[in-house]
């Protein structure tokens, strides 16, 4: 007997279960924005040095031949032979390379570096980060570099974020982090050098991580057990769509400034709406703060229709419901507790195992978009599209196989297709990106299943905790994922061998976990020592005193000679929740 039953009583998924699972969803739309918009704000143009201000293509207009042409005359060819080259020019235009039959030995000519900087196509953006700033051919790692910052910064959050709102609450830590995110965001627009745009990333990666970790936690803690499956895995939906979005955007606007102010100011709409939230109740009552938890379930009561529970749900009831949870709050809780006992230790390293695997596999294939040859709007729309079918998948995986089975057979499959795409010969393209598109639609199923699966093994004593723990090794992930890509030029099967070995590497830890489904949620880390370590020595000493005391343990609830549990309740007609 806990929480879940109260929730029950006071409208289990009702009316405020629906706004409140909508309105802290919505900025879903625009997570992925902000996790993926470096595809965008830095893509690199097509681009070649400049030529001299007496050698321009304009003044060259009375040759009876195309631009790209002419340049054959100043551009020397890549070491493929079949672009021009992004990075040198010949020291003298060489016009008889223009000559029909030209048999000139190219690589005998003379070249130097792009002295007067950089002539970009426009075709496809029309600026970009890259294109501003010159970020290309020595300085090209720099771009890269944008997204790694912006990573580290999510990391930071989730381990700054993950801590405060367990101490001052997820609604206070998620209205600050709209704010953050969309001011900060915002600002980067204004960005005048590169240095000021990576620092206002690093805060926008910060505040990424406080929207997601505590929108995930205060939607899973007003969510009836029966419901979470279902809610969980729509509300990842959200994400999807706001991928499409982002193709939508980018497309439309074609210029970095635009595209992030229109992507972040919407995040001051959310800040406005999200004084309605009501604190998670759990963590009210966990906090000693007991009277503000009884306001909040009256609240939601009176929202859900059912006013006559106002007046029996009194803070007898609240506290006979969570004895045992309210005497464990008593004790300060570190990262260390997330380690401390054998159950906690096992899911611990087990889903840092998970995390880190499945950021690490999805980022490695998402953030190279322009590699496939195909245009990167229409690569963003597709890689968003193979979602839906792999998220349906997994919402049928979740409610009948379990969330232990469904997140070891999401990871072994994404494996088994980074794998079979290092077999396929680089000529068939199609192909690749086809296994590419399955392989990412597989990270991103086992990416909903792990968000909702860690909100059900933490307690919630210290569930931001481990959310901010596992999360910060996803993030290590996402930032290790770019650099593997270097791998390529020892053996260019090497990232994919890297990225598919962990993902095996996880799914062999998934199957360590316990099993949640329709399991209530835990409330404190005895709570998980019971249910998933067996009786403890800890809760056998304890027992023995509570009896002794006057408490006893029937059928694994605390009833003591002052308080009544809701089982008490029922069974006394005219009492307490009976009428209910």
């Amino acid at each position: 007997m806990g929480f879940a039953d109260l929730l029950d009583e006071v409208g289990g998924f009702g009316r405020y279960q629906w706004l409140h699972v909508t309105l802290i969803s919505l900025p879903g739309l625009l997570m992925a924005s902000q996790n993926l918009l470096n595809n965008f704000v830095s893509g690199i143009p097509t681009h070649h040095c400049t030529l001299l201000a007496n050698q321009s293509l304009y003044n060259l207009s009375h040759y009876q031949m195309d631009e790209k042409q002419l340049l054959k005359a100043f551009i020397p060819p890549d070491s493929s032979g079949n672009r021009l080259d992004r990075c040198r020019r010949y020291v003298e235009p060489q016009w008889q390379l223009l000559a029909a039959n030209s048999s000139a030995n190219v690589s005998q000519l003379q070249t130097e570096g792009c002295m007067d900087g950089w002539t970009f196509d426009r075709s496809e953006f029309y600026a970009t980060t890259v294109s501003e700033w010159d970020l290309v051919c020595s300085l090209r790692p720099l771009k890269q570099m944008i997204q790694t910052i912006y990573m580290g910064g999510v990391l930071t959050g989730a381990i700054i974020y993950g801590g405060l709102s367990d101490r001052f609450g997820r609604r206070s830590v998620l209205i600050w982090s709209y704010l953050q995110l969309g001011v900060l965001g915002c600002s980067s627009a204004l960005s005048p050098s590169y240095s000021t745009y990576c620092v206002f990333r690093f805060l926008s990666g910060m505040a990424v991580s406080g929207v997601i970790l505590n929108g995930v936690s205060l939607k899973v803690e007003w969510i009836p057990t029966k419901a979470r499956t279902l809610v969980g895995t729509l509300t990842s939906f959200f994400f999807t769509f706001g991928q499409m979005i982002l193709a939508g955007l980018a497309y439309w606007l074609r210029d970095w400034r635009k595209l992030q102010v229109i992507t972040s100011a919407p995040h001051l709409l959310f800040f406005a709406y999200s004084w309605w939230y009501s604190e998670s109740a759990r963590w009210l009552v966990l906090k000693q703060r007991s009277e503000e938890a009884l306001k909040t379930l009256h609240r939601v009561a009176r929202i859900n229709g059912k006013p006559e529970i106002i007046d029996k749900l009194t803070l007898e009831v609240l506290h006979s419901h969570m004895n045992k949870e309210i005497e464990s709050s008593r004790s300060s809780f570190t990262m260390y507790d997330l380690l401390r006992t054998r159950g906690m230790r096992r899911i611990s390293i087990c889903l840092i195992a998970v995390w880190f695997s499945t950021s690490f596999a999805y980022y490695g294939l998402a953030m190279d978009l322009q590699k496939f040859g195909v245009s990167i709007y229409l690569m963003q729309i597709i890689f968003a599209a193979v979602d839906f079918p792999a998220k349906l998948l997994a919402l049928g995986m979740l409610s009948y196989l379990g969330r232990r089975v469904s997140q070891a057979v999401c990871l072994f499959l994404s494996a088994l297709i980074i794998f079979a795409n290092i077999l396929v010969p680089a000529d068939m393209q199609t192909l690749r990106t086809t296994l590419a598109c399955l392989g990412k639609g597989f990270t991103s199923a086992s990416f909903t299943t792990v968000y909702l699966y860690t909100g059900e093994l933490y307690p919630t004593i210290i569930r931001q905790t481990g959310m901010g723990l596992v999360s910060t090794m996803a993030r290590i992930g996402s930032m290790a994922a770019p650099a593997v890509l270097i791998l390529d030029e020892v053996l260019p099967a090497l990232p994919s061998v890297v990225y598919g070995g962990a993902a095996v590497l996880a799914g062999g830890f998934a199957c360590f976990l316990p099993e949640t489904l329709n399991v209530p949620l835990p409330d404190t880390i005895e709570d998980v020592e019971e249910k998933w370590s067996g009786r403890s020595a800890t809760h056998q000493q304890k027992e023995g005193i509570c009896l002794k005391e006057g408490v006893a343990f029937e059928d694994d609830q605390v009833v003591s000679k002052d308080s009544m549990t809701l089982k008490e309740l029922k069974e006394a007609e005219g009492t307490g929740l009976n009428a209910l």
